[in-house]
């Protein structure tokens, strides 16, 4: 495979021909053939509304290409470069490809407009020798076989060449154009005078935009440059502000020297303003030469930048394509393809049409790459340092503008032009899997809107932080390749109503050893969890012993600003060494002001996640809403989209009615959706043991919730154990009563 450093000619060129090549462009063959029909449409006024918004997407864009020039070492295949290497191999392929389609076509398009610069000699032909030409396509074609044999064998250095000598006729032109007395003026001048029954403002904006895309133009030199990074921010922001001026300066001279419906009339109007109307034509063949030249040296070095990157499922392609003639640095092998493409359009020979298409693949380009200026002064990277400096304002105009004009030009060419490259995306990524400057820019953007509502939750919790309760739980587990239940739990609570973070605790001092343990184990983690798709931050933490773990992790700040405030434990059923450790940290956790749960994982497992029980005694008044609102958002998970609450609720002899219709109106005013015959009341009968009123009833519960107390802590693992053969189990001690309805609860 040909090295992308290696494609592209030996950096020969300097700033000079950067300017020239999107000078050329921009004051190419619109500006002869279709402005002073723009003039005629619109009026005045109108069509600085064109120009205005066609530079509110080439200015920004000019801008931002100069910015990302200065930050990289550009490459060839200017704008496609600059893309993939921001977005990534895949989104910078479906991007260039269109690029390069839409530069392959605009040969095309100004051969077709080269074409019509011999319209005098075919009339005089006609009326001096009675010579028909009825279809333009006669002329046009073979000037397409000339233009491509002169690339071909001379390559971009005859075309440099050129350039200089056709800009000299087109600036010729263009002066004799403004010096010229107008034959016809109108009687009276005015601003917002147009054609009646004219075409809408969008539609003569897509004819004329393909005046404003010069800009790839000169950025498609980027691989024949000594120095890009200098030559590509001067020669196309100076080529766009020239570019902006000639257009007003020729909007001004047509609305003073002829009327809109001889501006609408005739496709050669400046030729009857020039002081010698036969340079007008000359100007036109020289701008289009000139544009087609410049668009017949870009195209194929964009292709085989695409080539040399291997976007290609077939290898052999790729390398054909990056293939560079030996003694010139040519891409002769790109430049044939390129050649073959624009002949189609040269055939098809209607202009309109393929200015329509030039315009949405360019514009998806100059949007893009905007987007690109805008999220990397959004993204902070202090990587990113351009010598040169855009504003993010103007990158965000100009991306606006972009995709929105696009769209309002031809809605069904700018669906298509999307979906188009969607498809092309889809393919890429069937077969490459290359992201890593896509992730590296959306890190940066991810990383400073965190940051940024981090700091404003945190100052805008202010309030009593019980009420309208969410869960921020952590949970620190050395069993995680053990046991996933502490992970699913985390997993659903995470999943819509608050926050989870999940950390492997390795036991040990930090060292260079346990550093690099820890970063195995969070590799290993995120490859086990990424099949779930779940919203749970994972870490690991090393700490010398369980005591010291739990002490640092419950003065962590939390990942949503706000802090924790609840506390996730895990220990199997047939091993409560773990669970002992815990409850010897209970104070330390309490005194931090954390709800705690503690999972009793059995061999059970969640089952078929659809039963939930939870059982309420009359000294879990400060536990029952937790109880309620865990179970109320593990609902919530996909996983329990079949699930149900079931409330047992134990009460003294003579109360159960009472009590049952207490816990019956909390939930109907916490909104919580458990059925009231869902909700049961029992009273405790001489010879059976609560464990064993639980035993009974939730045996084949898929989860149980139950509350504890320190009280409890006093009888040590006691509390915990008895509930052979059952599912999990999940112990819920509230630090504070929590709040579901506007009354407090039972």
């Amino acid at each position: 495979m040909t090295n992308f450093r290696e494609t592209g000619g030996a950096g020969k060129f300097g700033t000079m021909p950067v300017f020239f090549t999107a000078l050329s462009t921009i004051l190419g063959a619109i500006l002869f053939l279709r402005f002073g029909w723009a003039v005629g449409q619109l009026g005045f006024i109108g069509v600085m509304g064109v120009i205005i918004l066609g530079h509110m997407v080439t200015i920004p864009t000019a801008m931002s290409v100069a910015e990302i020039a200065t930050n990289q070492k550009v490459r060839g295949g200017g704008a496609y470069f600059i893309i993939s290497r921001s977005f990534g191999l895949n989104i910078g392929a479906a991007v260039g490809i269109a690029l390069y389609l839409s530069q392959a076509i605009s040969i095309a398009f100004y051969v077709i407009a080269l074409g019509q610069a011999f319209q005098p000699l075919l009339q005089w032909l006609s009326s001096e020798y009675g010579i028909l030409i009825y279809d333009i396509r006669l002329i046009n074609i073979p000037v397409m076989v000339l233009l491509s044999a002169l690339m071909l064998t001379k390559g971009a250095n005859v075309g440099v060449k050129a350039l200089y000598g056709v800009v000299a006729i087109l600036f010729c032109s263009l002066a004799f154009f403004f010096f010229g007395e107008s034959s016809i003026n109108p009687g009276s001048v005015s601003l917002v005078e147009h054609v009646p029954n004219n075409e809408n403002f969008f539609y003569v904006f897509t004819i004329v935009f393909p005046a404003f895309t010069g800009l790839a133009a000169g950025l498609g030199l980027s691989g024949d440059l000594r120095q890009p990074e200098k030559a590509i921010p001067q020669g196309t922001i100076w080529a766009t502000i020239v570019g902006l001026v000639i257009y007003i300066a020729v909007a001004i001279k047509f609305v003073f020297s002829v009327t809109p419906e001889q501006m609408v009339g005739s496709e050669l109007i400046m030729s009857d303003i020039a002081i010698w109307g036969p340079i007008i034509p000359i100007g036109l063949a020289a701008a289009s030469l000139s544009s087609a030249l410049g668009s017949i040296m870009i195209a194929p070095r964009t292709l085989q930048a695409i080539g040399a990157d291997g976007i290609f499922e077939n290898k052999k392609i790729n390398f054909w394509l990056a293939h560079s003639r030996p003694s010139d640095k040519e891409p002769i092998n790109a430049s044939y393809f390129t050649i073959a493409i624009a002949m189609v359009f040269v055939v098809i020979g209607d202009v309109n049409f393929v200015a329509e298409i030039i315009s949405m693949f360019f514009m998806i380009t100059y949007g893009t790459i905007c987007l690109i200026s805008f999220l990397e002064h959004f993204a902070a990277d202090p990587a990113y340092r351009p010598t040169f400096r855009s504003h993010w304002i103007i990158s965000l105009i100009g991306t606006i503008a972009s995709f929105w004009v696009m769209f309002k030009m031809n809605l069904p060419y700018a669906a298509m032009s999307l979906l188009f490259m969607g498809v092309i995306y889809y393919m890429i990524t069937r077969n490459k899997n290359e992201r890593r400057g896509f992730n590296k820019l959306f890190r940066g953007v991810i990383f400073q809107i965190s940051r940024e509502l981090q700091v404003f939750a945190q100052r805008a919790d202010r309030g009593n932080r019980e009420e309208g309760w969410r869960p921020f739980a952590i949970c620190i587990s050395s069993d995680t390749f053990k046991r996933r239940g502490a992970y699913d739990i985390m997993r659903w609570l995470s999943n819509k109503y608050g926050s989870g973070t999940y950390i492997h605790y390795i036991k040990g001092l930090l060292n260079e050893e346990t550093r690099a343990e820890s970063q195995e184990v969070l590799q290993r983690l995120l490859r086990l969890t990424s099949v779930a798709k779940s919203r749970v931050y994972l870490d690991t933490i090393i700490s010398p012993s369980y005591t010291s773990a739990i002490a640092q992790v419950v003065q962590l700040s939390g990942i949503t600003g706000r802090g924790n405030n609840l506390i996730l434990f895990e220990y199997s059923r047939s091993s409560v060494d773990t669970l002992q450790d815990t409850l010897s940290n209970y104070e330390l956790m309490v005194s931090s002001g954390f709800d705690i749960c503690i999972l009793n994982s059995s061999y059970k497992g969640f089952g078929s996640k659809r039963e939930i029980h939870i059982w309420i005694s009359p000294e879990d008044y400060q536990n029952a809403n937790l109880m309620i609102l865990l179970g109320y958002i593990l609902l919530g998970h996909r996983d329990w989209q079949k699930g149900f609450i079931k409330i047992y609720s134990i009460a003294p002899e003579g109360k159960k009615d009472i009590e049952r219709e207490l816990l019956v109106k909390q939930i109907k005013e916490g909104r919580i959706p458990i059925h009231p015959s869902n909700v049961e009341i029992f009273t405790m009968k001489e010879g059976i043991t609560k464990k064993e009123m639980i035993r009974s009833r939730s045996i084949d519960a898929d989860l149980t919730i139950l509350g504890f107390h320190a009280n409890d802590l006093d009888r040590g693992v006691e509390k915990f154990e008895g509930y052979d053969d059952m599912g999990n189990i999940l112990f819920v001690g509230a630090h504070h009563e929590k709040t579901i309805a506007d009354t407090p609860t039972v």
